[in-house]
């Protein structure tokens, strides 16, 4: 049987593991976006940012942030918790992808990686998520990241109708002291 929020939701344990990966499933009350083509979006979540996770019709996960940025960052509910679970801070992994290019996420994966001070807390949480879901871990989770980015096609607007930009920023781990000596 797929995973589906229901079913995530459901267990309480992988919830507040979950929530150490500062994601939680509580979504907001009134929506602060519109997506064409899409009626009623299902918010199913946010993030500690501010940022909503949207299960779209199709079933991929739509990110949208609290700073005009949005799109697909997986290609089904499951992925998107076996993302969230390997790479917590995937975020920051778009922020440093020198504008979507997949080397340079895979660099900055590796010194966010690096960079982690709560290793055990993450870990734990992580195992704990696996093994409760009996999820299997992501293959390449950079990779599957990189790809639903690069070919979401979700437009996403504030409320006075302006767009929402792409999620990959144009930053690399160079631009980041600490980033660049994690990396070396």
């Amino acid at each position: 049987m797929p995973l589906t929020p229901e079913l995530l939701t459901a267990d309480s344990e992988v919830v507040a593991w979950l929530d150490r990966l500062e994601v939680s499933f509580a979504p907001d009350e009134e929506p602060w976006f519109t997506i064409d083509g899409v009626e009623s979006p299902r918010q199913i979540g946010i993030d500690g940012s501010g940022g909503a996770f949207v299960l779209l019709p199709s079933q991929k996960v739509l990110y949208v942030s609290s700073e005009g940025r949005a799109g697909i960052m997986a290609e089904s509910f499951e992925a998107f918790v076996q993302l969230v679970v390997a790479r917590p801070y995937w975020l920051d992994i778009l922020k440093f992808s020198a504008g979507g290019d997949l080397a340079e996420m895979r660099r900055a994966a590796d010194a966010l990686e690096a960079t982690r001070e709560d290793e055990d807390d993450v870990n734990a949480a992580r195992e704990g998520i696996r093994e409760h879901l009996g999820l299997p871990e992501a293959d390449d989770p950079i990779g599957g990241l990189y790809e639903a980015v690069a070919a979401s096609d979700a437009i996403v607007r504030a409320t006075d109708g302006s767009p929402f930009t792409t999620l990959f920023n144009r930053f690399s781990i160079d631009n980041n002291p600490m980033l660049r000596n994690a990396a070396a």
